[in-house]
């Protein structure tokens, strides 16, 4: 009989910048817990980061009150990040991908995080239910074991 190692993790916080932090040490802790290492971690914490900055910004349009929800999940080798607020949503398919060329040359500052996260992990899933709520999923599968 093959066993499978399964683990999930929630953390509640406000939508703020200073808790960004606390995000990005509760996904490592959980990686490492899991057996992840390396740039895998610092990639999957990038791309969370980059989620709950947009939802810290665009949806909460930086009201410190908002609240994201996030929740980890390991089964069958599959590392799924799941973020939810109650934000103003928005429509990842009517984001282009960058001219990064263009974007180097003009030196502009942030704009990336979508791509990032696209670039980063292997699925990226947005659902929103306006007036109700929005989720990303971010998961990374994995070949070998951790």
């Amino acid at each position: 009989m093959k066993t499978r190692k399964s683990k999930i993790k929630r953390l509640i916080v406000k939508s703020r910048t200073d808790n960004l932090s606390s995000i990005r040490n509760f996904i490592r802790e959980f990686a490492e817990e899991i057996g992840i290492a390396g740039n895998e971690v610092g990639n999957i914490i990038l791309a969370v980061d980059e989620a709950c900055t947009n939802i810290i910004k665009h949806a909460y349009k930086s009201h410190p009150e908002g609240q994201i929800i996030i929740k980890l999940k390991y089964s069958d080798k599959k590392f799924t990040i799941l973020i939810k607020d109650y934000g103003i949503s928005f429509k990842p398919e009517q984001i282009p991908d960058p001219d990064l060329q263009k974007y180097y040359r003009q030196r502009k500052v942030g704009g990336l995080g979508l791509y990032l996260m696209r670039s980063l992990m292997d699925e990226v899933e947005y659902v929103s239910v306006p007036g109700k709520y929005n989720q990303v999923s971010l998961s990374k599968k994995f070949i070998s074991n951790p």
